[in-house]
């Protein structure tokens, strides 16, 4: 999968990971976007490099919507849209 990097997304909701060792980045993320409503956008901040592979491929194991990753000086920003119902 291309890792596609955006800027200047809005999210609906954010959830801070950083500095929370494998596999927090992934069991967060199952939690959070249990919480959006379908449709809204949700913002992963994390700094685990491995997030990069992860989150794309947990966006394609679950049908959601993987829009990109931005990047900060210390820390990753990933945007995942929730599926329809």
């Amino acid at each position: 999968m291309m890792i596609k990097f955006v800027e200047n997304v809005k999210a609906d909701v954010t959830t801070d990971v950083v500095y929370m060792m494998c596999p927090m980045h992934l069991l967060k993320l199952d939690e959070m976007i249990r919480e959006v409503e379908p449709g809204q956008v949700l913002e992963l901040l994390t700094d685990y490099d491995g997030a990069m592979e992860d989150v794309p491929g947990w966006c394609e194991k679950h049908g959601h919507e993987f829009i990109g990753i931005e990047e900060e000086d210390d820390f990753y920003k990933f945007y995942i849209r929730k599926k329809g119902k």
